[in-house]
């Protein structure tokens, strides 16, 4: 079982080269993005 897993894995090799505009988006989100802790509580806010 283990030797189907490796020989598949190293088959499907992608070359991914993702948009400007998609590192842009995702690059503004994550500045945008606010987490607060409060006691064991986790709070996520969108700030736009």
């Amino acid at each position: 079982m283990a030797k189907i897993y490796s020989n598949a894995s190293q088959t499907k090799m992608y070359d991914l080269n993702p948009k400007e505009e998609t590192i842009n988006f995702l690059l503004n989100y994550s500045k945008a993005l606010s987490v607060i802790n409060h006691n064991k509580l986790k709070f996520e806010a969108l700030l736009n």
